[in-house]
């Protein structure tokens, strides 16, 4: 938790030492209107003609609680070749606004309880431009 940044709302349904990976419980990504919801919804948002023409990869990472809530989110960047740069605050502010902005996150499970789990997108943005988004 940092205070500057999440939500003092936002619930750790089973504690913070059982938020499960992602890859731990089958898909890995679990949204209504799966993979080409997320890729409609940053085409029609994000606007790359106010964005410098950086390259690279920008991974967001965060927290789906059991309900299908979202916070804790974290942003780490790289170039192409994997070493740490820092993006333009035009880029990584418009990609985590837009993550943020994302709702239907569907509820997993373990042995039949709704779990809290990380979700993540990579972002590779090759001149300003989202090139693709994984997984």
């Amino acid at each position: 938790f940092d205070k500057k940044t999440d939500s003092e709302n936002f619930v750790i349904c089973n504690g913070e030492e059982n938020v499960f990976q992602y890859f731990n419980l089958g898909d890995n990504i679990e949204i209504e209107g799966d993979k080409p919801k997320i890729i409609s919804t940053f085409k029609e948002q994000y606007n790359s003609e106010i964005v410098p023409k950086e390259s690279g990869l920008i991974r967001i990472r965060f927290i789906v609680n059991c309900n299908g809530e979202t916070d804790r989110f974290r942003v780490i960047q790289s170039d192409l070749d994997y070493q740490p740069i820092k993006f333009h605050k035009n880029i990584t502010e418009q990609l985590l606004d837009i993550t943020k902005s994302l709702t239907g996150w569907r509820q997993k499970f373990s042995d039949q309880q709704p779990v809290d789990y990380y979700q993540y997108l990579i972002f590779k943005i090759v001149d300003g431009k989202i090139e693709k988004i994984l997984p």
